[in-house]
């Protein structure tokens, strides 16, 4: 018997990403839909071949639903994961995994207690250019990292969120939080540490509104750009940029520096990974595309948790990971609002 599914939000996250590739797997054989707005719901049901329910507490007391994606927006993340968990399901819940950390605490600590798999949605770990580039860091081929940077950029969260209009809740600071910094850099920071088997220790941050504007007109409550000086408990140093504002084409790249040579990973729209010796000698990788708010390839995060379930693996993205790439972004956040170079601990931020 296949694995029965339950879905909380029904947003362009659970249209593009989780429903189709938890259809598309070869395990699960039903999804069931909640959103608090019943049409969005009902229009992925039909849509996926699912059913849907009017409360969350009909998914997370049905015993045959045995896992939960939590694609709520993020300042809910902490209580339905936490619930859902609580009840005996093993939940996959999209980034960040909370606002704060003690929120995050609580979605961990229930995981935890209830021996059930907390899988975080940090996909930039499965593509083929990242694991490939991994493996050559991890080689030492081009002998040890010494410097990095990483941008994530697109035109903004109203082009790709369910509404598409300014009112999108990721302009809104009670519930987005973070901004540019918790949509898109937290992926790149929890890409870093993976990449780098490493952990980023210092940083120091500008960021503004620069250009976003919500339904009123006004600057946004959040950050829409943000760049960063990093350093890592090894001793590496980079830079990161994160933005809501490159309009006309998204970069999705990173370029790690090492003693040998060099790696460029997304920065060739027809090779996805390119490695370039000392000598300038050149080797070319032509792999899957990442995705893109245009392009949603498979993104390999429902595969590996449905996998991890199945087979009753620690997920390979925990909670704790999800909880020290957080902690990174909200120290960065904090930097750019003192002006000051922050270190990152992990009792600074409660």
């Amino acid at each position: 018997m296949g694995i029965k599914v339950g879905i909380i939000g029904c947003g362009s996250i659970a249209k593009l990403r989780h429903a189709p590739e938890y259809r598309a797997n070869p395990f699960v054989d039903e999804i069931v839909f909640y959103d608090r707005n019943l049409h969005r719901a009902e229009e992925l049901a039909t849509m996926f071949g699912g059913t849907l329910v009017q409360s969350v507490d009909e998914l997370l007391e049905d015993p045959t639903i045995q896992v939960i994606s939590d694609c709520s927006s993020n300042e809910n993340h902490h209580l339905f994961s936490t619930e859902a968990l609580l009840h005996g399901k093993h939940v996959l819940c999209e980034k960040p995994i909370s606002l704060t950390i003690e929120h995050a605490k609580e979605i961990v600590n229930a995981q935890k207690a209830s021996g059930k798999i907390l899988m975080v949605a940090h996909n930039q770990r499965f593509t083929d250019a990242h694991q490939k580039a991994k493996e050559i860091i991890r080689s030492e081929e081009l002998g040890k990292v010494l410097t990095f940077r990483t941008t994530f950029g697109h035109s903004g969260p109203e082009k790709w969120g369910i509404n598409k209009t300014n009112s999108t809740w990721f302009f809104q600071k009670e519930r987005s939080g973070l901004g540019v910094a918790g949509d898109l850099g937290i992926h790149k920071v929890d890409l870093l540490h993976y990449l780098l088997d490493d952990e980023i220790e210092q940083v120091s941050a500008f960021q503004g509104s620069l250009d976003k504007v919500n339904e009123n007109n006004a600057p946004i409550e959040v950050c829409d750009n943000i760049v960063c000086i990093l350093k890592t408990k090894k001793g590496r140093i980079g830079t990161a940029s994160f933005s809501w504002t490159y309009y006309g084409e998204e970069d999705n790249s990173t370029i790690i520096y090492c003693e040998k040579g060099i790696l460029k990973i997304y920065h060739s729209n027809e090779y996805q990974l390119e490695v370039i010796a000392k000598d300038g000698e050149k080797v070319q990788y032509h792999l899957e595309r990442i995705q893109t708010n245009d392009s949603q390839p498979n993104s390999g995060v429902i595969d590996a948790f449905i996998e991890s379930v199945r087979l009753d693996q620690t997920s390979p993205v925990t909670g704790d990971d999800a909880i020290t790439a957080l902690r990174v972004i909200l120290r960065i956040i904090e930097a750019a609002e003192t002006n000051l170079v922050v270190t990152i601990d992990e009792e600074s931020i409660l």
